[in-house]
């Protein structure tokens, strides 16, 4: 068995944001005095591991419904491929998927016992978006899936590597990852339009197939924006440093990523909006995390 092959079925190309996650969290932490070199390194590799585990075990399910061989794979969406390939057994890919959900509980465990039962929901919310998300949140509709997305890939990575770190729950630090929240929320939902008509025959109910292409599009153009004014009035209000704003810098990648989503005409035409949309989620958070960094330091 290619362990490159299990690798690259982990899609590494989009992990890149867990450690971000985990480096906001930690710089939130961090401004508001507390630090654990320990605690951010284990923090960081239990998220990546769950995050592998998501990627993996989506490409499984999508598999075994039969998703895969009706997506249209795009550069940013449609999953890694290697399944509908032959490149790699099922059954190897769902002990990846598992295998990482294994090797991630010990992690959780530990700071359980020294943070307490305050981080047990977030480990518990985590834990049902990891294992369900594919076979019953993605069918529920109304948004829940892509809620799921900015809850387990954003909000809760963020405030729970903060507690973590710090030791208790900050409004100030739940304020400081909605960011995230709506960034990752419209990582999905942006990547969910190549893969409408593939979803549909998986009985899924994303926003895209429930309300169509046009109305999430205008939802994912509202959310660039909404994130942007959250983040000027953090700062305005001190809710956020001001050093926060340079999160804004990546205001033209935004734009454009709202320009490609609203105006393309076929789905080769939104791969460049993609483009832009990861590199806006990614970018935001990065620099969102700088500026709570020198903000402490300055």
């Amino acid at each position: 068995m290619s362990v490159k092959k299990m690798f690259l079925e982990t899609r590494p190309q989009f992990l890149l944001l867990s450690p971000i996650l985990s480096f906001l969290g930690m710089a939130i932490a961090l401004y508001n005095g507390s630090f654990n070199t320990l605690y951010f390194i284990l923090a960081g590799v239990g998220l990546l591991l769950l995050h592998a585990s998501v990627n993996t075990l989506n490409d499984y399910s999508d598999y075994r419904t039969g998703v895969d061989l009706r997506t249209r794979r795009t550069p940013f969406s449609g999953g890694s491929g290697f399944l509908p390939s032959g490149l790699l057994k099922p059954s190897t890919v769902l002990t990846i998927g598992l295998g990482s959900i294994i090797l991630a509980t010990p992690i959780g465990i530990y700071f359980l016992a020294k943070r307490g039962l305050q981080l047990l929901p977030l480990f518990v919310i985590g834990a049902i978006f990891v294992l369900f998300y594919t076979s019953h949140i993605a069918r529920v509709g109304l948004g829940l899936s892509e809620i799921s997305a900015g809850l387990g890939l954003g909000v809760l990575p963020v405030i729970g590597t903060f507690i973590i770190i710090h030791g208790d729950f900050s409004y100030s630090a739940l304020y400081a990852s909605m960011p995230s929240f709506f960034l990752v929320f419209n990582l999905l939902l942006l990547n969910e339009i190549p893969d409408t008509e593939a979803d549909k025959s998986g009985r899924r109910r994303t926003l895209p197939i429930q309300f169509g292409v046009k109305a999430a599009a205008t939802i994912y153009s509202a959310l660039i924006i909404i994130t942007y004014l959250w983040i000027l009035f953090g700062a305005l209000a001190k809710l956020m440093p001001y050093w926060s704003l340079l999160a804004l810098l990546t205001l033209p990648l935004g734009l454009k990523a709202i320009k490609g989503a609203m105006t393309f005409k076929a789905i080769e035409e939104l791969i460049p909006a993609q483009g832009a949309n990861v590199m806006t989620v990614l970018l935001t958070q990065l620099f969102l995390g700088i500026g709570y960094m020198l903000a402490w330091g300055l």
